[in-house]
């Protein structure tokens, strides 16, 4: 690249219409090489899918969905493990994540909704890789060595991964009981640790609440979900930075802040319908923020960052 010539910078998430905003940011990232074609990253490209079927949902374009199928049969064959798939192409992506796992899985999911295979897909990766992470009465482990024969080292078990995990699996299993061991597993893990379950960190909390939205909304009136989004909320009110806008990385750390991160909060936000003035807010903070490293051209900066425009299908289903 000539020195004189600078990347372009991305166009605006904030203002307009959310489609016409979402369309110019995808076709920035892709002009860019950066999303939908880049180096693979499983749970980018798990936010990307779900981008797509809610852009193929609002505009009734079918495109979307095949480049949504044609996003996946990538991840399958550069991050594709039997079983599982490995966090991300970059060396330094090694191992296998479960929350990464369980973003690909929802997504396979919703793209399922409207195409064949998919949710038997994503059902089949759940009983692959269940067993291995989960530690029924004891935890589910938040990293695992590439072919899932063992704990990675230096990693232990996860906070936040029975929650998400239950709240996916209830929304694949669609109350067909498929997945009744594994949902039953995981509802134990939670059962005994929300009480004193207390998470301080952004993206934690965001699909901390993302998770207690979906999974109360497929089995409704649970005692964790309303007091998980209650603490949540109120820790984010200790984190909220105004003026400019932007959630810190946790509430002792109120300069530290990332825009992938915060997007994540806004999925959180927008998934129980709190704060919709904070989520435009931060959207139009990163719109101009420069952190002046290698995430202002990371797929999962603008990824989510789209996602967080437009939630479209991540949202909780509504109306039974």
């Amino acid at each position: 690249m000539n020195a004189d010539v600078l990347p372009a910078e991305p166009p605006p998430l904030a203002g307009g219409d959310s489609v016409s905003a979402v369309l110019g940011r995808l076709a920035w990232m892709r002009s860019e090489g950066i999303w939908p074609w880049g180096m693979r990253y499983l749970w980018t490209d798990g936010f990307g899918v779900v981008l797509l079927v809610s852009l193929a949902e609002i505009t009734g374009e079918d495109a979307y969905l095949d480049l949504a199928e044609e996003v996946v049969t990538e991840v399958d064959l550069v991050l594709g493990r039997r079983p599982g798939y490995r966090i991300g192409e970059a060396p330094d992506r090694d191992g296998q994540y479960f929350h990464y796992l369980s973003v690909w899985e929802y997504a396979l999911g919703v793209l399922g909704s409207h195409r064949p295979g998919y949710t038997e897909k994503a059902l089949r990766l759940v009983t692959e890789v269940h067993p291995h992470f989960v530690v029924p009465g004891v935890g589910v482990y938040w990293k695992m060595l590439e072919d899932l024969s063992g704990p990675y080292p230096g990693f232990g078990l996860g906070g936040l991964d029975p929650y998400q995990g239950l709240a996916v699996y209830r929304y694949l299993d669609a109350g067909t009981g498929v997945l009744s061991r594994e949902i039953g597993e995981m509802a134990d893990l939670v059962e005994r640790s929300w009480r004193e379950m207390i998470v301080t960190q952004d993206l934690g909390l965001g699909m901390m609440l993302w998770s207690a939205a979906l999974s109360d909304a497929l089995v409704p009136g649970e005692e964790w979900t309303g007091a998980h989004i209650r603490r949540g909320l109120t820790v984010l009110d200790r984190m909220w930075i105004d003026p400019p806008g932007y959630f810190c990385r946790q509430p002792e750390l109120p300069r530290t802040r990332f825009a992938f991160t915060n997007y994540g909060v806004a999925l959180g936000l927008e998934s129980v319908h709190a704060h919709p003035e904070r989520v435009a807010a931060l959207i139009a903070y990163f719109d101009t923020y420069r952190s002046g490293d290698h995430y202002d051209r990371e797929a999962i900066t603008h990824v989510m960052g789209c996602v967080a425009r437009l939630p479209g299908s991540f949202l909780p289903p509504t109306g039974g």
